[in-house]
Formats: structure tokens, sequence, C-alpha cells
């Protein structure tokens, strides 16, 4: 069976991610955290951000402000894992994920994502 956030753009997956995080905000309300997201979604490259502010989510679209931490990644990578299908070290030391800013937070985020349910 494949990945259920195929079949969605990303304009609809940052919703999702959006609504997720805002309906339960408990797992990052003592987070501080800007992150960027760089996808490649088939040659077209976009950038979105994710600002984690003790509880509050807010999603941006291209460049909000200066990342903590940045992910760069395919969006069939992004979307696996957002889903827990990613391993993200063995993607990291392969190249298909690459980290820059601070790695710690990059590793939160992994952990914090396994709090939400995104597939379904």
């Amino acid at each position: 069976m494949g990945n259920p956030l195929n079949a969605l753009s990303l304009d609809e997956i940052w919703a999702k991610i959006g609504q997720e995080l805002e309906a339960k905000p408990e797992p990052f309300q003592d987070e501080h955290v800007r992150y960027e997201f760089i996808i490649d979604e088939k040659g077209e490259v976009t950038r979105w951000q994710l600002l984690l502010d003790h509880g509050r989510a807010e999603i941006f679209p291209g460049i909000a402000g200066e990342p903590s931490c940045t992910l760069e990644l395919s969006g069939k990578h992004f979307r696996k894992l957002l889903t827990g299908d990613l391993n993200s070290m063995a993607a990291f030391m392969t190249g298909k994920l690459k980290v820059f800013g601070n790695v710690g937070f990059a590793l939160k985020l992994e952990n914090l994502l396994k709090e939400y349910q995104f597939s379904g």
C-alpha cells in the first residue's frame, strides 16, 4: 500500500500539518524553533517554514525568517518523514536528507512528528 500523502499536493500537506499541530499543541509547548524545508517536488524546488512557538504553530511558504534548522529533501522523502516511513539517519547518511544549522533540532523534529497522524 502506498503512502496516503502521495495523492496530496504540498499545499494540501502543509494545510494538514497546520491542522494537526493546532489541534494538539502540547508536544511543542516548550519549543521555540523555526524550521525551513527545501523540498524538491519532481524538479520544482519550494521552500516552506514552520515556526513552533510555545504551543503556537505557523506555516509560511517561502522564507519568513532565519531558520534554526533547515532540512532539504525530495517531496517523496518529505511525505515519508511525515508518516514515519523514513529512517532519517539512513536518509542523512545516504544524502537523501540534508540538514543545515542545528542538527539537534532535526532530531527533535523527528520525535515530534511521531506524536501526530498525518496520513489519515
